[in-house]
Protein backbone atom coordinates (compact mmCIF):
# COMPACT_ATOMS: atom_id res chain seq x y z
CA UNK A 1 0.00 0.00 0.00
CA UNK A 2 2.77 2.45 0.88
CA UNK A 3 4.52 1.63 -2.40
CA UNK A 4 1.35 2.49 -4.34
CA UNK A 5 0.99 5.75 -2.42
CA UNK A 6 4.62 6.70 -3.19
CA UNK A 7 4.11 5.92 -6.87
CA UNK A 8 1.03 8.16 -7.09
CA UNK A 9 2.47 11.09 -5.15
CA UNK A 10 4.14 13.81 -7.19
CA UNK A 11 7.44 15.16 -5.91
CA UNK A 12 6.75 17.80 -3.29
CA UNK A 13 8.81 20.43 -5.10
CA UNK A 14 6.84 19.99 -8.34
CA UNK A 15 3.51 20.35 -6.57
CA UNK A 16 4.71 23.37 -4.63
CA UNK A 17 6.15 24.99 -7.75
CA UNK A 18 2.97 24.40 -9.75
CA UNK A 19 0.69 25.78 -7.07
CA UNK A 20 3.08 28.67 -6.50
CA UNK A 21 3.04 29.52 -10.22
CA UNK A 22 -0.77 29.32 -10.26
CA UNK A 23 -1.01 31.59 -7.22
CA UNK A 24 1.43 34.17 -8.58
CA UNK A 25 -0.22 34.15 -12.00
CA UNK A 26 -3.67 34.57 -10.43
CA UNK A 27 -2.41 37.44 -8.28
CA UNK A 28 -0.95 39.16 -11.33
CA UNK A 29 -4.22 38.69 -13.23
CA UNK A 30 -6.12 40.32 -10.36
CA UNK A 31 -3.61 43.19 -10.34
CA UNK A 32 -4.00 43.64 -14.12
CA UNK A 33 -7.80 43.57 -13.79
CA UNK A 34 -7.46 47.16 -12.61
CA UNK A 35 -10.46 47.03 -10.28
CA UNK A 36 -12.89 45.39 -12.72
CA UNK A 37 -15.14 43.32 -10.43
CA UNK A 38 -16.15 40.86 -13.16
CA UNK A 39 -12.56 40.05 -14.06
CA UNK A 40 -11.51 39.75 -10.43
CA UNK A 41 -14.44 37.45 -9.68
CA UNK A 42 -13.56 35.31 -12.70
CA UNK A 43 -9.94 34.93 -11.61
CA UNK A 44 -10.83 34.17 -7.98
CA UNK A 45 -13.53 31.70 -9.03
CA UNK A 46 -11.23 29.94 -11.49
CA UNK A 47 -8.45 29.77 -8.90
CA UNK A 48 -10.79 28.29 -6.28
CA UNK A 49 -12.25 25.79 -8.77
CA UNK A 50 -8.77 24.67 -9.82
CA UNK A 51 -7.67 24.17 -6.22
CA UNK A 52 -10.82 22.15 -5.51
CA UNK A 53 -10.29 20.12 -8.68
CA UNK A 54 -6.70 19.29 -7.74
CA UNK A 55 -7.86 18.25 -4.28
CA UNK A 56 -10.62 16.02 -5.68
CA UNK A 57 -8.23 14.41 -8.16
CA UNK A 58 -5.74 13.72 -5.38
CA UNK A 59 -8.48 12.22 -3.22
CA UNK A 60 -9.64 10.09 -6.16
CA UNK A 61 -6.15 8.75 -6.84
CA UNK A 62 -5.49 7.92 -3.20
CA UNK A 63 -8.82 6.25 -2.42
CA UNK A 64 -9.07 2.48 -2.86
CA UNK A 65 -11.07 1.31 -5.90
CA UNK A 66 -14.78 0.96 -5.19
CA UNK A 67 -14.66 2.98 -1.97
CA UNK A 68 -17.25 5.68 -1.14
CA UNK A 69 -14.44 8.28 -0.95
CA UNK A 70 -13.40 7.49 -4.50
CA UNK A 71 -17.01 7.75 -5.69
CA UNK A 72 -17.47 11.13 -3.96
CA UNK A 73 -14.29 12.47 -5.54
CA UNK A 74 -15.36 11.21 -8.98
CA UNK A 75 -18.74 12.91 -8.64
CA UNK A 76 -17.05 16.20 -7.68
CA UNK A 77 -14.61 16.22 -10.61
CA UNK A 78 -17.16 16.64 -13.41
CA UNK A 79 -18.94 19.77 -12.08
CA UNK A 80 -15.60 21.43 -11.42
CA UNK A 81 -14.26 20.67 -14.89
CA UNK A 82 -17.56 21.75 -16.45
CA UNK A 83 -17.43 25.02 -14.50
CA UNK A 84 -13.89 25.73 -15.67
CA UNK A 85 -14.55 24.72 -19.28
CA UNK A 86 -17.70 26.79 -19.63
CA UNK A 87 -16.20 29.74 -17.74
CA UNK A 88 -13.20 29.90 -20.04
CA UNK A 89 -15.44 29.43 -23.09
CA UNK A 90 -17.47 32.42 -21.94
CA UNK A 91 -14.33 34.59 -21.74
CA UNK A 92 -12.88 33.33 -25.03
CA UNK A 93 -16.16 33.57 -26.97
CA UNK A 94 -16.50 37.20 -25.87
CA UNK A 95 -13.32 38.17 -27.75
CA UNK A 96 -13.91 36.16 -30.90
CA UNK A 97 -14.03 38.27 -34.07
CA UNK A 98 -17.32 36.80 -35.32
CA UNK A 99 -20.45 35.10 -34.05
CA UNK A 100 -19.47 31.97 -35.99
CA UNK A 101 -16.14 31.74 -34.17
CA UNK A 102 -17.87 32.26 -30.82
CA UNK A 103 -20.35 29.50 -31.72
CA UNK A 104 -17.45 27.16 -32.45
CA UNK A 105 -15.92 27.95 -29.05
CA UNK A 106 -19.24 27.26 -27.31
CA UNK A 107 -19.78 24.09 -29.33
CA UNK A 108 -16.37 22.75 -28.35
CA UNK A 109 -16.97 23.62 -24.70
CA UNK A 110 -20.34 21.85 -24.69
CA UNK A 111 -18.86 18.82 -26.47
CA UNK A 112 -15.99 18.65 -23.97
CA UNK A 113 -18.37 18.93 -21.03
CA UNK A 114 -20.71 16.27 -22.45
CA UNK A 115 -17.73 14.01 -23.20
CA UNK A 116 -16.52 14.35 -19.62
CA UNK A 117 -19.96 13.42 -18.32
CA UNK A 118 -20.07 10.39 -20.61
CA UNK A 119 -16.59 9.26 -19.57
CA UNK A 120 -17.15 9.73 -15.83
CA UNK A 121 -20.73 8.54 -15.43
CA UNK A 122 -22.08 6.64 -18.43
CA UNK A 123 -18.98 4.69 -19.39
CA UNK A 124 -17.54 4.19 -15.89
Amino acid sequence: MADNRDRLAAPAWATTAGLGFLTINSGLAIYRADGDPGSILFVVGSYAALLLLFRCLRDYERAPPGSPARERARRAVWPLTALLTLGFAWKVAAVMPSAAAAAVVWGLAVATTAGGFFALFVRA
